[in-house]
């Protein structure tokens, strides 16, 4: 084996060490990745927040991508040809007084050198033109960015810090919702029972509080935890700070997105002996996630359910 492979082959396994190293370092649910989905906005990044001012992008989900958005209304429509029409005959001209200057073809030259000014001076008139029609457009087509001038009321909650604010709106398809102090307590209190369940492996409980497609991810973990011998400790779960990102309404479901700084004992050990192999089970440690949940109009009964994660 050469040198390079070696050191390649050497870099991969330290890479992979570490990956595992991470995933059983967070026990929590979700293990610090982002899965899950949030409907139309899947793909789209949440509304910064004082408590996460960034969330990373879903790496799993069952939601289709949606295919690539084409030209932005008002953008100036893609001509046939790059080079067609004055562009085109400034090029021709510099083309062809470069064979003049170089084969020394004398009269055909001039008359090169003649064509060239004109197509120079036209081609000078055309960019300014173009110029000017530009800025026009840039002008008249500047968006509003999204939110502009909107300052949501927020006060905070009891012993929780999650504010309690007003929905944004997601656009004339997706109507604004408005968030209340019950849905904020409903989710303190799914943030607590999630985790609670998942250190408990009560998938039951998870189905209740979760979507299905969150429950599958779920199981695979505390499944992939099991064939390796291993368990989770979870307990005193606390939420610190939070703060809604944006609220709105997708195909007859409500869609609320929360950021949340919240403590937890959070620790994973062996199950025949109970020796800590991550983590620790005196200390809690602090984690600040985006949690967003849905409430199907076709099930109300069953609240809130956590449909996607995404790490701040």
């Amino acid at each position: 084996m050469s040198f390079s492979r070696l050191v390649a082959l050497i870099l991969t396994l330290a890479a992979g060490f570490a990956i595992v190293a991470a995933d059983v370092a967070n026990a929590r649910a979700g293990g610090g990745r982002s899965f899950g989905s949030r409907a139309g906005k899947t793909f789209m990044a949440p509304p910064p927040t004082n408590t996460a001012p960034k969330a990373a992008p879903i790496e799993r989900s069952m939601a289709p991508k949606s295919a690539p958005a084409s030209a932005q209304p008002g953008a100036a429509a893609a001509q046939p040809s790059r080079f067609g029409g004055m562009r085109g005959l400034l090029l021709g001209g510099l083309f062809a007084a470069g064979l003049a200057s170089i084969f020394g073809f004398g009269a055909l030259a001039s008359v090169l050198g003649f064509l060239l000014q004109f197509a120079l001076i036209a081609g000078i008139v055309y960019l300014v033109l173009m110029l000017l029609r530009n800025r026009s457009q840039s002008a008249f087509g500047r968006a509003v960015p999204q939110g502009a001038g909107r300052t949501p009321q927020r006060d905070t909650l009891a012993q929780a810090g999650l504010a309690r604010a007003s929905s944004t709106s997601a656009g004339a398809s997706e109507p604004s919702l408005t968030i209340g102090g019950d849905d904020f307590d409903s989710f303190e209190r799914r943030l607590g029972d999630i985790q609670t369940a998942y250190g408990r492996e009560d998938v039951d409980k998870l189905g209740a509080l979760t979507t299905p497609e969150m429950l599958s991810y779920f199981s695979e973990e505390i499944s992939e935890q099991a064939k390796q011998g291993l368990r989770n400790e979870i307990s005193g779960v606390k939420l610190l700070q939070g703060d809604l990102a944006e609220a709105w309404r997708d195909n007859g479901s409500d869609y609320a997105t929360v950021a949340m700084r919240y403590s937890l004992i959070d620790a994973t050990v062996e199950r025949e002996t109970g020796r800590v192999v991550s983590g620790d089970l005196t200390r809690p440690t602090e984690a600040t996630e985006l949690w967003t949940f849905r409430r199907d109009d076709r099930a109300r009964a069953d609240g809130w359910q956590l449909s996607a994660i995404q790490q701040a």
